[in-house]
This record gives C-alpha cells, sequence and structure tokens, in this order.
C-alpha cells in the first residue's frame, strides 16, 4: 500500500520537479521534459514493480489524456487564412503529411508490428503534437514499447530536421522559392520577441493564485463534463468503438467549446493539458518493459519516420514550386505540422519574418484540432492496403 502511494506522488509530483529543473539547467531544457521523463519513466518501471503497480498505471494512463485533450483545444483561436499563400501551405502541408505516411507504409510499414497504426499516429503527431500522439495511442491501442520507440525516434529526427532548416534550408528554399527574401527591420521584430519570451517564461506562474485556481477549476469542470458526455456516447457505440468515439467526441466538444468566449478567454488551459500529458508520457514509460523492446522492427520504424518527417518536407517544396507559395510560409507550416505550435515563433525569429508567425500559429492549431481525425482515417486506410 505505501508503495503504491509512493508510486501515485512520483507519477503526479515529478513532472513539476522536472519542468522547474529545465527552466534553471540549460542541458535539461535543450533535452526537454519528456525525453528526461520518459528515462524516469522506464528506469522507475524496470527497477521498482511493487503490487498494485499495474492497476495505478492503467488509471492513470487511461484518464490523462481524455482530460487533456479538451483542456488543450479550449484556447485555441481559428483564424480565417489571410493570404492565398497561407491557405495552400495549409493544404499543401496535410497532404504532404499524408502521402508520405502512406509511401513509408509501403516501404517500410508493412515490416512493422502494427505497422497502420504506427502511421496512424505519424500522421496525428505530424499534422498535430504530442497531444495526438497521445490521443492516437489509446485510440488505436498500441503497445506501450512501440509508443516510446516511436516517440524517441521522433525526438531524435525532429532535431536533425530543425537543424537542418535552421543550417541551410531557409536559406536554400529562399533561393529555390518565389518571395524568398525579406528585409525586416529590428521593429518589426517584436510581435515574435514577445512570442518567443512567453514560450520561455513559466506557463503555470500565477496558476496558485485566487484568480488562477478559479480559472483552473472552471476549466476543469468543464472538461469534466465534455468527458462524461464523450464517455457515455462511446458506452453506447460499444465496446469495439468506445475509445475511437470517446476520443473524436472530445476533441470536436473540445474544438466547440474553443468558440465560447467564457472558456477560450480563460487561461492555463493549455499548460493543464499539457501538465497531464506529461504525467502520461512518465506512467506508459513505466509500463514498458525493456525486454520486449524490438530493436530489428525499430529500425524500419526509424527509417520510416525519417522518410515521413523529410519526405512531407520534400513534397510541400514542389507544392510551394507548383502553386507559387513563398518560401516563409512553406517552412513555417511545415514546422508547425512536423514539430507543432510551439516552435513558430523560434522559427520565424530564425527568418527574420513577422509575416508568417500569425499563419504558422494559425496552422498549427488546425493541425491539433485535425491530427485525431486524420490519424484514424489513414490509419483504417492502411489496413486496406
Amino acid at each position: 500500500m505505501l508503495a503504491t502511494v509512493i508510486y501515485i506522488l512520483l507519477f503526479l509530483l515529478c513532472p513539476a520537479l522536472v519542468l522547474w529543473l529545465c527552466n534553471r539547467v540549460k542541458v535539461l531544457s535543450t533535452i526537454g521534459p519528456i525525453l528526461i521523463l520518459y528515462v524516469i519513466g522506464i528506469a522507475l518501471g524496470n527497477l521498482w514493480k511493487p503490487e498494485g503497480l499495474p492497476q495505478v498505471q492503467d488509471l492513470l494512463s487511461s484518464a490523462m489524456v481524455p482530460l487533456a485533450i479538451p483542456l488543450m483545444l479550449f484556447g485555441c483561436t481559428f483564424r480565417k487564412g489571410e493570404t492565398r499563400s497561407q491557405v495552400l501551405a495549409l493544404v499543401t502541408g496535410l497532404v504532404s503529411v499524408c502521402i508520405a505516411v502512406i509511401a513509408g507504409y509501403l516501404l517500410f510499414g508493412r515490416s512493422i508490428s502494427g505497422g497502420p497504426q504506427i502511421g496512424g499516429m505519424l500522421t496525428g503527431v505530424y499534422t498535430g503534437g504530442t497531444i495526438n500522439l497521445a490521443a492516437l495511442k489509446t485510440m488505436l491501442d498500441v503497445p506501450d514499447e512501440e509508443y516510446i520507440l516511436l516517440n524517441s525516434y521522433d525526438m531524435i529526427i525532429s532535431f536533425l530536421y530543425l537543424a537542418f532548416l535552421l543550417a541551410v534550408g531557409i536559406k536554400l528554399f529562399r533561393r529555390f522559392l518565389p518571395n524568398g527574401a525579406f528585409s525586416v527591420g529590428q521593429d518589426d521584430m517584436s510581435e515574435i520577441k514577445e512570442e518567443l519570451d512567453k514560450a520561455k517564461a513559466n506557463p503555470y506562474k500565477g496558476l496558485f493564485t485566487k484568480a488562477g485556481l478559479k480559472d483552473a477549476g472552471y476549466l476543469l469542470g468543464a472538461t469534466l463534463i465534455i468527458v462524461g458526455v464523450s464517455a457515455g456516447l462511446g458506452l453506447l457505440a460499444g465496446d469495439k468503438w468506445f475509445m475511437v468515439v470517446l476520443i473524436l467526441t472530445l476533441t470536436t466538444l473540445g474544438i466547440g467549446a474553443s468558440f465560447v468566449p467564457a472558456i477560450r478567454t480563460k487561461k492555463y488551459g493549455y499548460d493543464i493539458g499539457m501538465y497531464f500529458i506529461y504525467i502520461f508520457c512518465m506512467v506508459v514509460a513505466s509500463m514498458a518493459d525493456l525486454s520486449k523492446l524490438d530493436l530489428a522492427g525499430g529500425v524500419n520504424m526509424l527509417a520510416y519516420l525519417a522518410l515521413v518527417i523529410f519526405g512531407s518536407l520534400f513534397l510541400q517544396v514542389v507544392f510551394a514550386k507548383i502553386f507559387r507559395i513563398d518560401s516563409d510560409t512553406m517552412v513555417v507550416s511545415s514546422v508547425a505540422y512536423i514539430c507543432s505550435p510551439p516552435f513558430v515563433p523560434m522559427i520565424a525569429a530564425a527568418m527574420k519574418n513577422r509575416r508568417v508567425l500569425v499563419a504558422g500559429l494559425s496552422i498549427g492549431i488546425f493541425g491539433y484540432a485535425i491530427g485525431n481525425y486524420l490519424g484514424f482515417l489513414i490509419c483504417e486506410l492502411l489496413k486496406m492496403l
């Protein structure tokens, strides 16, 4: 009993400690909290397995994702595309990811256990983000070991992708695509700097004030209502479709709630939801059995993932050339899909182009919203190939 309580406290509080350390130690910040939590979770789960641990793991892993989805969608602001390039970049980016996932499945995915499910998760994470990856893992019933391996490879290849863009990609695409060069004064960088400062700041600062707790309580109450309605519809759909209906209904109602000003304007929804995802990551990592990791299959998974990331980028460049999408809009849309919205201010700053900031954030938010639907559809399509 005592060991179980200790484990629950570790799962709930360890992410807070890791976030605190990441804000103060540059090396840890570079590694990122998710990878650190994976390492901690794997170490705990393989070194110490007290009686009652599986029940705690099942409970927390089942609860965290449904709670996180609405919270992370509540604050989304969906803007209409302001230019032809933005709309085309949004559409061609989605098409590029889907084509790359299907091509990668035909080349590598058939050699992977649960290849269609892996393809569905790749579609979700490379149109949305970690929240979509976690949701699809739950929805498609992907084994913990495969999920951990996929997420670890994603961090490695995504880092190489960003390094390529920052080192040579931006300059190369500006030469190859139209409207590549921009002259931006120092004053025009203020909006980008503001977004970067937001990204670097402690997102939980002020949460435990009276106003912060009031907002959090309001959002959690709305979340519980949405989870209850979604679970009810899932039960009506039957055991086979329960998880699919649950996740897609959570996503739909979360998007719908984002149009309600009283919900959208409340603070901390995204950050509380992300904290639940951190807990989920650590719990799932603790469930992974190192002895079951399929390293031979992992090579195919790594190749599949690399092809999706760099293949989708290549296709976006081709589409940009055909439809005359300017280089910076193409790059920021690719980053918004592959790395998710938090990386948009960084890439906009690297390009010294404030104009693409709103476009990138809007495309990324759209990806969050559509990722679960698209991932499920692609998974079903791959099963037929």
